[in-house]
């Protein structure tokens, strides 16, 4: 990195992540699975082509398949509509030329689907490092702004490297002048 860049951005990754798309597929077929075999139980006709489920009686297992088939088929539904809209995702964006500070993120439709906190770099005091080891690990980067919370920077969901982390913040914090805490 140079320090004659007037900008530094980060591009921050949402819901489209492989995993996303892996457990959405996985959810849908077995829902659809589930769902199948429950209103096949219920016609007395088979449905599925890997196994026959014309056999099962409708009361009570067919209720429960159709009922974890529900269960399935919504959560897959969710899935894919979180990783559609990319839930999450968005940028970090310092840019020394307008002297301001934009963190951008997309959310749930609605009036809040963008969100965007803008402050001026003055304001910046220090890029923070949270670091908890242990059963629940938690690496994150925060951005301490006077008179307001401190803002993550990092993505949700896996905890990055600790020299990842490390590299990112001092990065960060070389760009824009502030010091680093935490590490």
């Amino acid at each position: 990195m140079t320090s004659d860049r007037l900008v530094f951005r980060q591009e921050v990754l949402g819901s489209r992540r492989l995993s996303n798309y892996w457990w959405g597929s996985v959810a849908a077929m077995g829902g659809i699975g589930f769902l199948l075999a429950g209103i096949s139980s219920y016609l007395r006709t088979n449905l599925l082509i890997v196994s026959d489920t014309s056999q099962i009686q409708f009361f009570p297992q067919g209720i429960a398949l159709l009922f974890y088939g529900i269960a399935g088929s919504s959560m897959a539904f969710y899935i894919w509509f979180t990783t559609l809209l990319d839930i999450g995702g968005g940028y970090n964006e310092f840019n020394k030329q307008t002297g301001k500070v934009t963190i951008f993120r997309w959310g749930f439709p609605g009036k809040n689907r963008r969100i965007e906190v803008i402050c001026p770099l003055e304001d910046i005091q220090a890029i923070r490092a949270d670091i908890k080891e242990g059963i629940n690990t938690k690496r994150k980067l925060y951005l301490q702004i006077k008179k307001r919370r401190d803002i993550p920077l990092t993505r949700v969901g896996r905890p990055i490297s600790l020299s990842e982390l490390e590299n990112q913040g001092a990065e960060l914090a070389r760009f824009l002048g502030v010091p680093l805490e935490g590490l």
